[in-house]
Parts: structure tokens; C-alpha cells; sequence
């Protein structure tokens, strides 16, 4: 009997995936051509593999039986592939979603894609924004790199510490705030806006002001970094936000940056992947170059 591999991986995506909707969109194929490959996999295997329940399909016995076993023989042939052939940059063509936070991108995806596009012209890059809630992207391989301030909590969820930032605060020059010593009281007492892809108008910030005795008052929250810089440039308003990921934006403006009078733990940056990618070199020289790209902003000014 003649087997086609290929099937293999879309078993693979069908039964992680739990649809043929989902695994189409996994391995970036139309749903036709999946649902196609699903019945090819039934001939061949004799089971229904995926059965309809209502609105949704549920995987048969054999199927859940079949599960890890045919993911353990994809990661091998992935494996056993990449180790055969050596990186080349000049030729590869390869599209990378790159889902960092508008802050990082501001400060370094210029100079990433730059760097990209030098060693790797026939790479392209999808920078694109951060979801206002937990999304799975990352673990459906549809996201290759992202950017967090907390370290991932699945286990398939690689991640590398890139830096550490500290809160500073922005204002306008001219800002009452820039005359004379910055006390807590005085902080407090502004006109606060924060940065929020949610809307909130609370963060760490005020947590901390609370088990002082002091109590800002948030006027307005932004959903950038840009946004909120420009706001405090032709306005009272204060915004306190990360140092390093926002010090060029904030020179560009002319704001004036004064040091949070208050202190707080430093903001960790991660960078996070899918255990899919540890062992695949071109998403290894991705990463690589990511790293070296972000951890420029938090070298000394004189490095």
C-alpha cells in the first residue's frame, strides 16, 4: 500500500486542532483541501477519526489513541528533515508573524526588519499589534515570536529573558512637575493618563500609591504608547511608562522625562515561541537576531 506522508501532518493538525477549520488554518491550506486530506486519512486508516456532535467534532477512539503517537512522529520527521540540511539565509524564502507590544516595535522593529532583510532578503516580516486578551496564535503556529512582560505558564511555551525596563515619567517641557524635586505627594497629585489596550483606567502604579496613603487621579487611558506619548505632549496629562522601549520615542517628541518617585520592580521582557520551532534553524536565527535586535535598547549609552 503507498502511504503519503504529507498525510501524516495533516492527521497531526486535525487532531490537535479538533476541526478542519482549525487545522486548514494551521498549516495555511483552504478547508476544502483539508476536509480532502480527512478523507483520505479515513480510507486509509478505515476510521472516522473526526465524528460531528452537534456543531462541533470529536475525535474517535482510535483517534485519541492515535494522538500522541502521530505527533511524536511528525516532531521526528521535522527533526530528522532540518538536521539534514544546512541554513541558507540568501535563499530562504519564509514569511515570520512577529507579535510584539506597540511599545518594542516603535523602539526596535526598524532596526529589525533591517537587519532581516539584509542577511535574509527573501524573508518577509508580519509585524503585528498585541490582542487585547489572551489569545492561542502562538501555540497554533500562527504567531513565530512574541513579547511579554510575564514568562508563559504552558510547557510548550519557550520563552528567553531579553531585559529588564524600569517606569519612568513623561511630561511636556514646561510641565509644573519639572520645577524642583519630584515628591510622591507631588506625583500623585497630577493629572495621571495610562496605556491600555483594555481601557483600564488602574495599573501597578496605583496599587502601590494605595499602601502609601495617596491616590492619583487617571484623567484618560490610551491604547499605545504613541498615542499616550503625544497626548502628554500637548497636555498636563502625566504618563509613566517603561524607560528603555520608550526613550527614543519620548526624545523624538522633546518630552521631558522625570524618575517615577516611587519604587517598583523592574518589567521583565520576554520573548516567547513554540516548542515546534526549538529545533528548526531558520526560526533559531530568527530568534537570534530578535534578541540581539532587543537587547540593544537596555545597553549602556556609551556600549
Amino acid at each position: 500500500m503507498q502511504l503519503d506522508l504529507n498525510l501524516l501532518t495533516a492527521l497531526d493538525a486535525l487532531l490537535e486542532e479538533g476541526s478542519v477549520a482549525g487545522a486548514a488554518a494551521r498549516l495555511h491550506v483552504t478547508a476544502p483541501a483539508m476536509s480532502r486530506s480527512l478523507g483520505r486519512i479515513r480510507k486509509a486508516t478505515g476510521d472516522q477519526i473526526l465524528v460531528r456532535t452537534g456543531r462541533s467534532m470529536v475525535p474517535t477512539t482510535r483517534a485519541l489513541a492515535m494522538r500522541a503517537p502521530v505527533h511524536a512522529l511528525v516532531q521526528q520527521a521535522h527533526q530528522l528533515l532540518s538536521a539534514q540540511r544546512e541554513l541558507d539565509l540568501a535563499a530562504l524564502d519564509r514569511v515570520f508573524t512577529v507579535r510584539w507590544h506597540d511599545a518594542l516595535t516603535a523602539a526596535c522593529g526598524t532596526a529589525l526588519i533591517a537587519a532581516v532583510h539584509e542577511r535574509a532578503p527573501g524573508v518577509r516580516l508580519r509585524l503585528t499589534a498585541e490582542p487585547g486578551t489572551d489569545t492561542p496564535e502562538l501555540r497554533r503556529g500562527e504567531v513565530d515570536l512574541e513579547s511579554s512582560s510575564r514568562a508563559p505558564t504552558f510547557p510548550d511555551i519557550r520563552h528567553r529573558l531579553v531585559g529588564r525596563d524600569r517606569l519612568v515619567v513623561a511630561v511636556r517641557p514646561g510641565h509644573p512637575l519639572t520645577e524642583g524635586p519630584l515628591s510622591l505627594a507631588r506625583y500623585a497629585a497630577a493629572d495621571h493618563l495610562t496605556v491600555s489596550r483594555r481601557g483600564s483606567l488602574r495599573d501597578p502604579i496605583d496599587d502601590a500609591l494605595t499602601t502609601r496613603g495617596l491616590e492619583r487621579r487617571v484623567v484618560a487611558t490610551g491604547p499605545t504608547t504613541a498615542f499616550a506619548l503625544q497626548l502628554a505632549l500637548g497636555t498636563d496629562l502625566v504618563v509613566s511608562l517603561p524607560d528603555a522601549v520608550t526613550r527614543s520615542a519620548r526624545d523624538q517628541l522633546g518630552l521631558v522625562t522625570l524618575p517615577l518617585p516611587l519604587t517598583l520592580p523592574d518589567i521583565p521582557l520576554h520573548l516567547l515561541w513554540h516548542q515546534r520551532y526549538d529545533d528548526d534553524p531558520a526560526h533559531t536565527w530568527l530568534r537570534e537576531t530578535a534578541t540581539e535586535t532587543v537587547r540593544a535598547l537596555f545597553a549602556p549609552p556609551n556600549a
